[in-house]
């Protein structure tokens, strides 16, 4: 079963090259045996460097279940995810994830992610692109303001 819907991705990733000149990657979203999402990389289609296949199931999926937590669901992706990807499969909750290429592998293609995975490694203020603290005096209102919520939906 995992090999059916691997397959999916993947022939959804090819049809993404070849049909709709974007990115090789294609993402579906399973849940009790039947496809709820799928997409195709959609960065180039859409101007958005986060349109990535994954994210774009995630939405999708979340849609279609009109919620944004995916528990009892699987993702299978035509390639192992990148890191904003990763992030957003465990935002998601997803039960799981199943991948055919590795990172190696999009590497060889010219989709090479390592230097995110080192920066986040990274103390931010070592990072490539600056990332600076300034202090300021309300920083914290946001999150004192949720916590006095009392209707506040956790995710």
């Amino acid at each position: 079963m995992h090999n059916y819907f691997l397959q999916q991705a993947i022939d959804l990733a090819v049809d993404n090259v070849k049909m709709h000149n974007g990115g090789p990657y294609g993402a579906v979203i399973v849940k009790q045996g039947k496809v709820i999402a799928a997409s195709g990389n959609r960065v180039t289609a859409n101007i958005d460097p986060t349109a990535h296949a994954e994210v774009m199931a995630i939405r999708l999926a979340c849609q279609v279940l009109k919620n944004f937590k995916l528990n009892g669901c699987t993702l299978y992706t035509s390639c192992e995810p990148c890191p904003m990807c990763l992030g957003a499969i465990y935002w998601a909750h997803l039960d799981n994830v199943y991948y055919a290429c590795g990172r190696e592998d999009a590497a060889k293609a010219g989709f090479d992610d390592s230097f995110i995975y080192d920066e986040i490694a990274m103390p931010p203020k070592k990072r490539q692109i600056a990332m600076l603290q300034l202090e300021m005096n309300d920083a914290q209102k946001p999150f004192l303001t949720w916590e006095q919520q009392e209707n506040a939906t956790l995710y």
